[in-house]
């Protein structure tokens, strides 16, 4: 987000120091962060009944921002967090569901599957469009999360929202979505100067 504010400076030094009248690239992105922040929990918790995950959503959309923003940032934040969102899945399917734990030991055994999917995640940077490690990471601890907090590890192959998968990158979707949308929110309140004299 930094690397955001930063990049509307050096575009556009004139018009966010030198016209008293346009709104600071701060202010602008911290008015529409909020503002969408707002309506997104509302919706997360109201219409769609808590179907889906807020807090996941605001970590992509943050995610967003970590990956530069605009179409490319939205790009490498959805597919990274799909990419890890579907290993972590696979991770803890491997893990709890295939009866190798009762064996070696539950702690050794996940321990030997989130090795091996961190590892696959990072192999997968090889590829340009999953090059956002962090993006992944987000992906793969948030399903993680998911998975742990509401017991849903029996739920990893269901074709249906009662797979923590499914609601994580769903979730993420949405969140990045939003994180794009503020962007341009911002883009054109920091543009717009018609009075709007907020500094921040």
């Amino acid at each position: 987000m930094s690397r955001w504010i930063a990049g509307i400076r050096r575009i556009r030094p004139l018009s966010l120091h030198k016209k008293g009248g346009e709104m600071s690239a701060n202010t602008a992105l911290a008015i529409s962060v909020g503002v969408l922040g707002a309506i997104a929990t509302w919706l997360f918790l109201g219409p769609l009944g808590g179907m889906l995950a807020i807090w996941a959503a605001f970590i992509a959309w943050g995610c967003f921002f970590h990956c530069g923003g605009k179409e490319t940032g939205l790009q490498s934040a959805i597919l990274g967090n799909i990419a890890g969102a579907v290993i972590a899945g696979i991770t803890l399917w491997a893990a709890t569901q295939t009866g190798i734990g009762d064996k070696l030991g539950l702690p050794v055994w996940a321990g030997i599957c989130v090795g091996i999917g961190v590892a696959v995640m990072v192999l997968l940077a090889n590829i340009p469009i999953f090059a956002a490690i962090p993006a992944q990471v987000y992906g793969f601890a948030s399903v993680v999360a998911l998975t742990l907090l509401g017991n849903g590890a029996g739920n990893l192959t269901a074709t249906s929202m009662e797979n923590p998968v499914v609601v994580i990158i769903i979730s993420m979707i949405v969140g990045a979505i939003f994180g794009w949308v503020s962007e341009k929110i911002a883009g054109l309140l920091a543009g717009s100067g018609h009075g709007a004299h907020a500094k921040a």
